[in-house]
């Protein structure tokens, strides 16, 4: 079975490579059939790599220990899901998955614009399969998952594996790298079409609107796969973190910053013929730093829980990001006449200026964690030696950078098209800036007086609440006036009239909520302590009593727990029961924390096991004031996202200068 993986995998690199060179003779020869063979080709390379991951899926769930793969990331005791996870929780399964969701993609793609877009389409196809090849070629003779173990002059089957990672065997690993897979892998549809049509000259913004619904949904699954990660790194690593500047962390978040600042910049080019260039190079960093991200993991560059081994696969990323992006910066520069805007910002106070800003806020945002993240690669290839970069540094900077974000995100909606007078001005900022101030100095009344940033932060996110439901109420009581009925019912009306408006409007609700969340990370409490049996220890305004510690094993692991009663005021209100546990196949220890969730904080118990001695237990508590409105956060920029997705009731049209008219006759000239 290897043998056909193997094989099924090299005739997909063949015909990528086939794909690729048909789509480009066949539009530069002006034969179509040549580079409609190469669209079919495509299907095929689906095909063969689906059935490639079949094999390695059955292996890995089978059992098939033969495989070098299979030997290192699953075994006997595990559970069937985790079995199923292992294909990617290893180096070379990974790459695998990447290579079937873009090769999905691809298909996709193709079948959905067999009769569109015919001058643009073999260069897309080109361009996907050009991604495509590279992948294949790095499964096909550089990592193969289909490596068998040798012993002597034969085959070997070990009879067992070492099983997939510990921490990795937990329910949010089994679906947080996929999405973070269809995100990364997703990228490279807009920056396909973005890359078509500058070397066609398409007239208008057609690859805009024909992958405007794809980057939101590709966004909408990095976003869902970067809080997945949080919430393992939350109930999994038992430190109580969902956040720690990590450099894949930080590999994951770098294209979600520039995929945010180009779906706002987008709707520039859409409404006003503006920000072109700027586009191209957002949906081309967003692409080229998702691959980046994979050169991190892979590479062994930077030391992560996340990361996989030290490999020489860096090189052959490190390659492709340089022709990619030398290549993608050549076309841009050659293009600039094409691109040129087809409005001014007419003024500095406007909805087109903060735009500008916010994007200019989430490039510098990106700026910072990219160079955070490589500055040991950097002093290490300068001074020889590793100076690491801390979470300190990252929240020194990222804190005042996010706040100003906060305020924009209220901003845009108050600011008109094209410029503002100032008594408009009055009248949209006077009672939000005002319930802002009323909060801010409420929360430092209350003592947050010692944490600037977070009287700040909430003062932020009431404005920019109110500023929301300014917008909808107004809308709503016109529509109510007009048409009657309740309220709600005018909200919906209004949303259904201008789905990406307010779907947006919703999605920076989800925002607020998160930054809510955030914001709590400051009146955190937490307590580590040595303690027996039947003692009580305190914190926050919790007593917690150690009950007793019960032993156990099953076939993967060991396990000891500890029973915690929590009682508050006097009254019992909860019986926890934080666990250790080591698993027998790696000997590898993890915590299985006990949170008790509350909108106002979390309790959060973690078991560390039992003190030198072996007479008392270990145990660190924690207090996290208002971490759930992160996961509400999540759920609603989820809604909102969803919400923008739908067609709006009566269709937009934008008004555009005569600049379209003559960029059409010149693409057409030429």
């Amino acid at each position: 079975m290897e043998n056909i993986g193997a094989l099924a995998i090299l005739l997909a690199f063949c015909l990528a490579v086939y794909s690729v060179a048909g789509s480009i003779a066949g539009k530069l020869g002006k034969r179509p059939f040549l580079a409609a063979s190469a669209e079919r080709a495509v299907y095929a390379i689906w095909a063969l790599v689906t059935a490639a991951a079949g094999i390695l899926i059955y292996a890995l769930v089978e059992g098939d220990y033969r495989l070098a793969y299979v030997a290192s990331h699953s075994n006997k005791s595990m559970a069937p899901i985790y079995k199923f996870a292992s294909w990617w929780g290893g180096q070379e399964g990974s790459l695998l998955f990447w290579s079937w969701l873009l090769a999905s993609y691809a298909a996709v793609v193709v079948f959905t614009n067999r009769r569109k877009l015919r001058n643009m389409m073999p260069w897309v196809t080109a361009i996907l399969m050009a991604t495509e090849a590279f992948f294949l070629m790095m499964i096909t003779f550089v990592a193969s998952p289909f490596q068998v173990l040798m012993a002597g002059k034969g085959i070997t089957d070990v009879g067992d594996g070492q099983g997939l990672n510990p921490l990795l065997q937990y329910w949010t690993m089994v679906i947080h790298p996929p999405m973070l897979y269809l995100g990364y892998v997703g990228f490279t549809v807009p920056f396909a079409f973005a890359m078509g049509s500058l070397i066609t000259k398409q007239p208008g913004d057609t690859w805009i609107h024909t992958t405007r619904r794809w980057a939101i949904v590709t966004w909408l699954f990095q976003t869902t796969g970067i809080l997945l990660g949080a919430g393992w790194a939350y109930s999994v690593l038992g430190w109580g973190g969902y956040w720690a500047w990590d450099p894949v962390e930080n590999a994951s978040f770098l294209p979600w910053l520039t995929a945010t600042a180009f779906l706002h910049s987008v709707m520039m080019q859409e409404k006003k013929g503006m920000m072109k260039v700027w586009n191209m190079v957002l949906v081309s960093t967003t692409f080229f730093l998702c691959i980046l991200g994979t050169l991190l993991t892979r590479s062994g560059l930077v030391s992560s829980v996340h990361a996989f081994a030290q490999s020489s696969i860096g090189n052959y990323f490190t390659g492709f990001l340089a022709i990619g992006i030398a290549l993608t910066i050549y076309l841009i520069l050659g293009r600039l006449d094409y691109l040129k805007s087809e409005a001014q910002l007419e003024g500095v106070v406007s909805r087109e200026s903060s735009f500008l800003f916010n994007n200019l806020v989430l490039l510098a945002s990106c700026f910072a964690v990219l160079w955070g993240t490589l500055f040991p690669v950097i002093s290490e290839a300068v001074t020889g030696e590793k100076i690491s970069v801390d979470a300190p540094f990252f929240d020194r900077v990222m804190v005042p950078i996010g706040l100003f974000l906060m305020f924009l995100t209220g901003v845009g909606p108050l600011v008109a098209w094209r410029r503002s007078s100032i008594e408009s001005l009055k009248r949209a900022f006077l009672w939000p800036s005002v319930l802002g101030a009323a909060v801010a100095i409420a929360i430092a009344a209350m003592g947050a007086w010692n944490h600037p940033y977070a009287v700040v932060s909430f003062g932020l996110c009431t404005f920019v609440t109110a500023t929301v439901a300014v917008e909808f109420w107004k809308g709503a009581s016109a529509i109510r006036s007009k048409d009657g009925g309740n309220i709600v019912r005018a909200m919906i009306e209004l949303t259904h009239r201008n789905t990406r408006r307010y779907g947006g409007y919703l999605v920076h609700m989800g925002i607020v909520f998160l930054f809510i969340g955030f914001t709590g990370a400051a009146f955190n409490q937490s307590r580590t302590i040595q303690v027996a049996t039947g003692s009580t220890f305190h914190i926050g305004k919790y007593a917690l009593k150690l009950v007793s510690t019960q032993d156990g094993e099953n076939e993967n692991f060991v396990w000891r727990r500890a029973i915690v009663d929590v009682s508050r005021n006097g009254d019992h209100i909860e019986t926890m029961e934080p666990e250790r546990r080591l698993y027998k196949s790696s000997q590898q220890p993890t915590s299985e924390v006990s949170i008790r969730r509350r909108l106002n904080e979390d309790l959060y118990l973690n078991y560390a096991g039992p003190s030198p001695d072996g007479e008392q237990s270990i145990i660190q508590a924690y207090v996290f004031p208002l971490v759930s409105w992160i996961w509400i956060g999540y759920y609603v920029v989820f809604f909102g996202t969803l919400v923008c997705l739908v067609p709006s009731k009566h269709k937009l049209q934008y008004p555009r200068t005569e600049v379209v008219g003559i960029a059409k006759r010149v693409a057409t000239e030429n």
